[in-house]
């Protein structure tokens, strides 16, 4: 009875091995490789999947969803002779199984390496200001390279983007002092700026205050000038509606004459020959400048002879 037991036993292991290996469940997005005696025989896709046991082996499982696989810096040299180091990332997806394990190796060792000596050949092309500047060209000229290359192996390169661009220290240094002076730069010219603003503005507002203060002033000329007509006008009209008589006008001529002779620059002074006649009136209406006004009377006779003036010089003062 025991061997027929431990047959039994070892038949109902090899049929629980056998059911292990015929049912075969594939996570989703993921395939298998399926090989018989060797060969390649099928794929095995998502779900549940029936092989031969001892028979079909499975050879590979691929995640087919998309990778995200960082390289370490490498150096590069540029076009004018500097190196730098360049962090790369790239996000490729499997989209052949079969492809993926057959047409190489190792497909991730050689992204690598093809990534490495793609970014060789960019880089060397270009100098290091433009390497810095233009990682859009860099990253769309790499990716085309390398989707275009790994096409065979069944992967499809989505991204390729570069982490960083690390300059040697003393050209990151002499970028420090560059930046520096250009922001000194603007910084100077800005505050130019504003000083040559200020200074137009004041400029302009020296320019309307003067404006109008003139304006004012003219204005103001103009209202003094129409007041002191005015103040003539009413003045005139105000003697011819009294009918003033020669006796009067000699008078206010007399108070006139100090007015004339105001002032410490007046050296010389202009008698008129009608002062003669003012005279006569004024002593004649007094009675007490007889002689005076006989006086008058001459130059009156002169006035009325040839109207010529008599010029007296104004005795200085000292």
């Amino acid at each position: 009875m025991e061997p027929v037991i431990i047959v039994l036993i070892i038949l109902v292991v090899l049929v629980f091995i056998a059911l292990i290996k015929t049912i075969q469940v594939i996570p989703q997005a993921s395939a298998a490789i399926v090989e018989r005696f060797g060969r390649y025989t099928r794929t095995l896709n998502a779900g549940l999947n029936i092989v031969v046991p001892f028979i079909d082996t499975i050879r590979n499982r691929i995640d087919l969803r998309e990778q995200v696989v960082p390289f370490p810096p490498q150096p590069v040299i540029t076009q004018d002779n500097l190196v730098v180091n360049i962090d790369t990332v790239i996000y490729y997806q499997v989209t052949d199984a079969r492809a993926a394990t057959y047409e190489v190796a190792s497909y991730i060792q050689a992204i690598e390496q093809l990534t490495v000596t793609t970014l060789r050949n960019i880089i060397g092309g270009m100098d290091l200001e433009r390497t810095l500047t233009s990682r859009e060209e860099i990253n769309a000229a790499l990716r085309g390279v390398l989707d275009e290359a790994t096409g065979k192996w069944g992967i499809r390169v989505n991204r390729v983007e570069l982490k960083a661009i690390e300059p040697p220290t003393s050209i990151q240094d002499s970028m420090e002092k560059q930046m520096r002076a250009d922001r000194d730069k603007r910084a100077a010219i800005l505050q130019a700026e504003g000083v040559r603003q200020s200074e137009i503005l004041r400029a302009e507002g020296e320019k309307q205050s003067q404006i109008l203060r003139a304006e004012g002033e003219a204005k103001a000329a103009a209202l003094r000038a129409e007041g002191e007509a005015q103040a003539v006008r009413t003045v005139f009209e105000a003697i011819h509606a009294g009918d003033p008589d020669q006796k009067l006008l000699s008078y206010q001529y007399l108070q006139m004459l100090p007015k004339i002779a105001e002032g410490n620059a007046n050296k010389l002074w202009i008698v008129p020959s009608e002062i003669g006649d003012a005279l006569k009136g004024l002593s004649g209406a007094m009675g007490n400048f007889g002689g005076f006004g006989g006086g008058g009377g001459q130059g009156g006779g002169n006035g009325n002879s040839g109207a010529t003036t008599e010029r007296r010089e104004k005795p200085s003062i000292d």
